[in-house]
């Protein structure tokens, strides 16, 4: 077991009798029977249906304080909070950024729930293990109690990339890209049987549609890592975006019916001159049709 101190991520806490009721009405996910012990993976969109931030959302028992608590990107927790606030209008919450005194601890595989902090499995996939809210400086003393051997923030993106997990503002951009290019559809993320919030209706209309032509996926490279950001190019063609990497993967936003052209064509694929496998890495959670794959 291991255990990663994240300290890109920070932390926001919404209290008051109308928070439950006020979250489920905007964010992806249906929090309505959320319970302490247990989260939920969403994002806030805007109206176009982008995803302006993604997030983890737990809730804590009562004796714990209550209230729900997001698990987001640290820059981005005051921009988050302050849009929460804009959508408050009447409903009797309070939103506080406690970014400055709380953080987020990864351990994987899953470990039982931590006595330093706010602990919750990812609800993103088994394999990534359990996530705890905790004041940074208790992180290493948590990990030992856990029995887990501390590991840098590198080993956490290792193990991330080999499952073939985005991370947003290094695998997408945030306020440029819709949830099933997130993959959040497949990665538990959206609920497509609640009701209404924003950017719902073009999220569904995807969904029913099955209009999603890019995704997030894995690709395979040998040798130096593509610098994260470069084009994709099969031959001469621009096909998308690689992003984070670690050994020979790469995460790339890509458009998937030219991935289809160039693996019928073999056509090579590149990414800042650095060859990559002419198909990208299956993930076993990933449910969409695969490019090179014959539909059923």
């Amino acid at each position: 077991m291991q255990a990663a101190f994240l300290s890109d991520r920070g932390v926001i806490r919404i209290t008051g009798e109308d928070s439950r009721h006020f979250l489920n009405n905007i964010i992806t996910a249906d929090i309505a029977a959320l319970a302490p012990g247990a989260a939920r993976f969403a994002a806030l969109l805007t109206p176009q249906g982008k995803i302006i931030v993604d997030f983890f959302v737990t809730e804590a028992a009562a004796e714990d304080g209550g209230g729900f608590w997001f698990d987001c990107p640290k820059a981005l927790a005051p921009a988050l909070a302050e849009r929460l606030k804009f959508y408050k209008l009447r409903a009797r919450i309070t939103i506080e950024d406690l970014s400055d005194r709380l953080g987020v601890m990864a351990v994987w595989p899953a470990a039982p729930a931590s006595e330093f902090g706010l602990s919750y499995p990812d609800p993103r996939l088994p394999a990534l293990g359990t996530r705890v809210i905790l004041p940074p400086e208790t992180a290493a003393e948590a990990a030992g109690d856990l029995g887990a051997t501390p590991a840098d923030e590198d080993a956490y993106h290792r193990h991330r990339i080999a499952l073939g997990i985005p991370q947003g503002g290094q695998d997408f951009n945030y306020g440029d890209t819709f949830p099933h290019e997130a993959d959040m559809d497949q990665l538990h993320g959206v609920d497509f049987d609640k009701g209404c919030y924003v950017g719902q209706e073009v999220v569904s209309r995807v969904q029913h549609r099955a209009t999603a032509r890019s995704r997030v996926v894995p690709v395979i490279y040998d040798g130096a890592a593509p610098m994260a950001g470069l084009p994709v190019m099969a031959g001469e063609k621009e096909i998308g975006m690689v992003g984070s990497s670690a050994g020979g993967r790469a995460m790339a936003l890509l458009r998937l019916d030219r991935v289809a052209d160039a693996i019928a064509g073999a056509t090579p694929l590149t990414a800042g001159g650095v060859p990559l496998a002419l198909a990208p890495e299956k993930p076993g959670w990933a449910a969409f049709p695969w490019p090179g794959e014959t539909k059923a």
